[in-house]
C-alpha cells in the first residue's frame, strides 16, 4: 500500500489541519465540518489525477470539440457518522459517483477501556464489480473501521481498484493497513500521520473525537 502524507509537503491543507486540531477553533462546529469537507475536496482533486479518462465529442453553441472526461466508474464509501462531511467533500468533486455507506461504531471490550471492538450494523451500496472504490473515513486509529468497512462493502462486489483516504492516521493504523492491503495498487491519502495511539485507542496528538466535534456529544 502506498501512502501519501500531506504533512510532508506545503499546501493549504496544512492550514485546515491546524484549525481542526486547535481546541480554541474546534468550538465552531460548522467550521470544523467545513474544514473536513475542504480537505476531502483537495484530496479528491489529487486522486482525480490518478484516474482513467476518455475522449468525448461535445457540442458547444458554435461547433463541436473534443474533451477528456472520467472513464472510471467511481463509488464513494464512508463510515457513519464522522465520515459524512469528508464524504461530502469528495462528492463535491466526484459529483456523478455512486455512494456507499457503512454504519460502524467502536466499543470497549474491558472495564479499563483499553481493548476496542468495532461493530458493523448497516450497509447500503451499489454493485461494486469493476468499479473504482474510494473509502473515506477521517480518523484512522487502529485501522479496524477501515478494514471492516472494506470487508462489508466487498459483499456488494469486487472493485477493480481501491483508494483509501483519512484526515489523521496513527502510525499503528498505517502499519496495520499496510499488512491488510499489501498490494502496491492501493493508495492511502492522509492529512497527517501521528506517532501515538493511547491506551483508549485515540490518536495523539490527534484532535479528539471527530464525530462529537462535528455533531455534539453523544450519550
Amino acid at each position: 500500500m502506498k501512502v501519501i502524507n500531506y504533512s510532508e509537503r506545503d499546501s493549504v491543507v496544512s492550514q485546515f489541519m491546524a484549525e481542526l486540531r486547535d481546541k480554541n477553533v474546534q468550538n465552531d462546529r460548522m467550521r470544523f465540518r467545513h474544514n473536513i469537507e475542504r480537505i476531502g475536496m483537495l484530496m479528491a482533486y489529487d486522486i482525480s489525477k490518478m484516474l482513467n479518462y476518455k475522449r468525448q465529442t461535445i457540442e458547444t453553441p458554435l461547433t463541436t470539440t473534443d474533451v477528456r472526461v472520467l472513464k472510471d466508474n467511481i463509488v464513494l464509501g464512508t463510515v457513519f457518522r464522522a465520515g459524512l462531511p469528508f464524504h461530502t467533500g469528495f462528492l463535491n468533486i466526484f459529483d456523478k459517483a455512486g455512494n456507499a455507506f457503512v454504519s460502524a461504531y467502536r466499543y470497549y471490550l474491558d472495564k479499563e477501556c483499553t481493548k476496542v471492538g468495532v461493530k458493523i450494523e448497516y450497509i447500503a451500496s451499489p454493485a461494486l464489480d469493476g468499479k473504482t472504490l474510494i473509502i473515506v473515513d477521517p480518523m484512522l486509529a487502529t485501522g479496524d473501521s477501515m478494514e471492516l468497512a472494506y470487508q462489508a462493502l466487498k459483499t456488494k462486489g469486487s472493485p477493480s481498484r481501491l483508494i483509501l483516504a483519512c484526515v489523521i492516521a496513527s502510525k499503528y493504523g498505517i502499519e496495520r493497513l499496510q499488512k491488510v492491503f499489501a498490494s502496491d495498487d492501493i493508495t492511502l491519502f492522509c492529512g497527517a500521520i501521528d506517532p501515538i495511539l493511547n491506551d483508549q485507542k485515540y490518536i495523539v496528538p490527534g484532535l479528539g473525537d471527530a464525530g462529537d466535534l462535528m455533531y455534539g456529544d453523544k450519550l
